[in-house]
């Protein structure tokens, strides 16, 4: 049911940007150390909610496959200054990107209570 609600629906897509935004904070973070490895990083949110939900499809053989879709959660790179071994993870950059993705992991939490306390008033539950 709270599927078909929209802003519900986009809370829940942004909490699962910040955990997978996370998960490649952490992939960075123990990788500080590997040689050759460049710190990759998510695309931000706010690019895949302007991305279209739909791609195109191929319904006969002559047709042209389309191209893969370029969602929340295609990794891109992170950047930063290469150090003598190759290795482009900068801790002070993971540590403001944690920060980051922690206030947005906050941020669709609260949307996320503030539509069900919305919902419950509306049924007359408290």
């Amino acid at each position: 049911m709270l599927d078909r609600i929209g802003i519900m629906r986009m809370a829940g897509q942004m909490g699962a940007h910040a955990a997978a935004r996370q998960s490649q904070v952490a992939r960075n973070v123990a990788n500080a150390d590997t040689p050759g490895y460049r710190a990759q990083d998510l695309r931000d949110f706010t690019d895949s909610i302007d991305a279209p939900a739909t791609g195109l499809r191929a319904t006969r053989r002559q047709h042209i496959p389309a191209s893969e879709p370029t969602g929340a959660l295609s990794h891109i790179d992170a950047g930063g200054e290469p150090s003598p071994n190759g290795n482009t993870v900068s801790i002070e950059d993971e540590l403001v990107r944690q920060a980051d993705t922690k206030r947005q992991f906050d941020l669709s939490l609260s949307v996320y209570q503030s539509g069900l306390s919305l919902l419950r008033t509306s049924l007359g539950r408290r």
